[in-house]
């Protein structure tokens, strides 16, 4: 299950060498150990900088940007040189209709204040924009650069808004989680792309949840079951002139290695909600899966079903499914069942009924403005534990549908050596693991 490069050509950047670049930054570390809300020189301006120019980092930067005043952007970094243009472009432009996951269109552009000196490609170009003064960064690219990237912003003393999943296996997890740790000693923020975290409809049902409404949580289910193959426009057919590397991390969703597959990428979403109100991890899993309509080479080598039953340490079993098929039924919803009750989407069934009705901000923005007021009010947020953990649970299905094991807890948290990482970054050849099969699989 640990993706093969064979040797590179040129442009190479070794594994060894790309994580040793994040090694300045620890240098100065020490100059953030204690907190202090001024920004950008002296001012209450906050700086921020995005590492990750898709779709998704160019809508967490405008979230955050509409979230909150003296905000402003002043650097963008990604592999690739045209997506840093691209995402430029797009912040510069007032005129074209509102994104889907923003409140208000864009007409922030005069906030954008990044110039082609704080645009960076290469590999390496996170390090860059982290070096750029910003004050803020904010993590986008592909999952399987999250522990990196964190460990880089934290040792350089950044508050930081990442993107879920935040790994692709349980080495990047130790990893998230350490520098989650590094980041409350030093007092820096890290809000993490759980938007129903900080949605009122969830946080009031979940205040309840734990407050007794449906008295002891006895089972659970949680679903992300829809259509798209190709996956919302993150299918990109292969260019002539693309290596295998770059074809990987243009498609970067098709590939576990880089995406985690889907049921990390995107079904922990709703795992996160369950283990919020149960109130921790699952202690066990047992997953199966496959791959029925993503038979081609051409989307990688990821599955497009899965089936998981979470075993949590109170005795609660959970029915997990994530499914993207096109032609079925959509089903995308949690609930949880108590000794007492049942809830479920924005309410609560039993004696205890309750129904949410009250104000619910745009999620994708609220979780910025949060991010930010802590920052300013000195309280910075760290949610690096959680999301660290609802992708690892993600993660251990995975690992049981694609070996056909179960998977418990304290062992993929303390020993489980499935790495991922390429053992170089290159432009060039790279192998791609075969497509998992369980009963062959092996358990790492």
């Amino acid at each position: 299950m640990t993706n093969q490069d064979v040797k590179p050509k040129t442009e190479t950047i070794s594994r060894r060498a790309f994580l040793k670049t994040t090694a300045a930054a620890t240098t100065v570390s020490a100059l953030s150990s204690g907190f202090s809300p001024v920004f950008a020189a002296g001012s209450d301006v906050l700086r921020i900088g995005l590492v990750g120019c898709g779709s998704r980092g160019v809508g967490a930067t405008m979230n955050c940007v509409i979230s909150s005043p003296n905000v402003v952007v002043t650097a963008l970094g990604d592999v690739f040189k045209d997506k840093v243009e691209g995402a430029l472009q797009r912040l510069k432009d007032n005129t074209k209709p509102r994104e889907w996951d923003s409140s208000t269109p864009w007409t922030h552009a005069d906030r954008v204040k990044a110039t082609p000196d704080a645009c960076f490609s290469g590999f390496d170009a996170f390090q860059k924009v982290i070096d750029a003064g910003v004050d803020l960064v904010i993590l986008a690219g592909p999952p399987h650069f999250r522990p990196i990237h964190l460990k880089a912003a934290i040792e350089a003393g950044k508050h930081v808004f990442m993107e879920k999943p935040v790994a692709v296996d349980p080495v990047g997890i130790r990893s998230v989680l350490a520098s989650s740790e590094l980041a409350r000693q030093k007092k820096l923020a890290i809000v993490a792309g759980t938007q129903r975290r900080h949605q009122n409809s969830y946080l009031e049902i979940m205040r309840r949840i734990h407050d007794g409404a449906i008295g002891e949580i006895l089972a659970g289910e949680c679903y992300w079951n829809g259509g798209c193959v190709r996956h919302y426009g993150f299918y990109h057919p292969r260019q002539k002139d693309w290596s295998d590397m770059e074809n990987q991390l243009r498609n970067w969703y098709f590939y576990t290695w880089l995406s985690g597959d889907h049921i990390v990428e995107q079904h922990v979403h709703n795992l996160d909600v369950i283990n919020w109100a149960i109130g921790g991890p699952p202690v066990e899993a047992l997953g199966t899966g496959g791959r029925q309509w993503r038979t081609q080479s051409e989307f990688g080598n990821i599955y497009d079903h899965f089936a998981v039953r979470y075993r949590y340490a109170n005795g609660a079993l959970v029915t997990s499914m994530a499914r993207q098929i096109d032609g079925t039924e959509p089903l995308v919803f949690e609930a949880v069942l108590g000794a007492k009750g049942r809830a479920i989407a924005g309410k609560i069934e039993g004696p205890n009924a309750f129904t949410f009705e009250g104000h619910n901000p745009n999620p994708y923005e609220q979780e910025h403005a949060d991010l930010i007021k802590s920052i300013r009010d000195g309280r910075p947020l760290n949610e690096g534990r959680h999301v660290a953990e609802a992708t690892l649970t993600a993660i251990m299905g995975r690992m049981s549908a694609y070996t056909g094991q179960p998977v418990k807890w304290d062992w993929i948290l303390n020993k489980s050596q499935l790495n991922l990482t390429p053992k170089s970054y290159q432009l060039g050849p790279s192998a791609v693991d075969p497509v998992a099969m369980p009963g062959q699989t092996d358990l790492i």
